[in-house]
């Protein structure tokens, strides 16, 4: 039996979103878009604010504050099963798309919230997807730099501390 997630109204989490099989099916530009668009799609219908993310090959970083009458389990289910049923009419494939259930992790601390947007951020990097996160499409980092903000809200106070 699996442990129940644990929810607070109002809470900053830190979402990882990991693919079936661990397979590389978020590598295009096409598919990440593909996810991008989910996002922009979710805020119709959903509150919520992502105040970071990074989409790499086989896995996704969030981090996201619901808004106050948003479950973040519900809104989370929207994104993840549109983006399954929209990548695989794309690619013509029947099945799961996503591993297991989503992982979320509350940020508790100051402390904790610049070592996740620091780990979100250099995700890209480790990866060897690119030498330097701010170049990398998919990640917070790019628009942030580029006040260019397709899924992330403008950044708040705290952040200028990191950029």
């Amino acid at each position: 039996m699996r442990k129940p997630r644990v929810l607070i109204t109002g809470a900053l989490y830190h979402v990882v979103a990991k693919t079936n099989r661990g397979e590389f099916i978020l590598n295009s530009d096409e598919v990440k878009d593909l996810f991008m668009s989910v996002l922009e799609l979710a805020h119709e219908k959903y509150d919520f604010k992502i105040k970071h993310f990074c989409i790499m090959s086989n896995h996704v970083h969030l981090l996201i504050k619901p808004g106050l009458d948003t479950s973040l389990s519900d809104l989370m289910r929207y994104v993840l099963s549109v983006f399954a049923g929209r990548f695989n009419r794309m690619f013509g494939l029947k099945g799961h798309v996503w591993y297991d259930r989503f992982k979320s992790i509350i940020i508790q601390s100051f402390n904790q919230l610049i070592n996740t947007f620091n780990y979100i951020s250099n995700n890209p990097v480790k990866a060897g997807l690119c030498l330097d996160a701010r170049k990398y499409f998919y990640c917070g980092l790019y628009e942030l730099k580029r006040k260019r903000f397709r899924v992330m809200e403008p950044p708040d106070e705290w952040m200028k501390l990191v950029l």
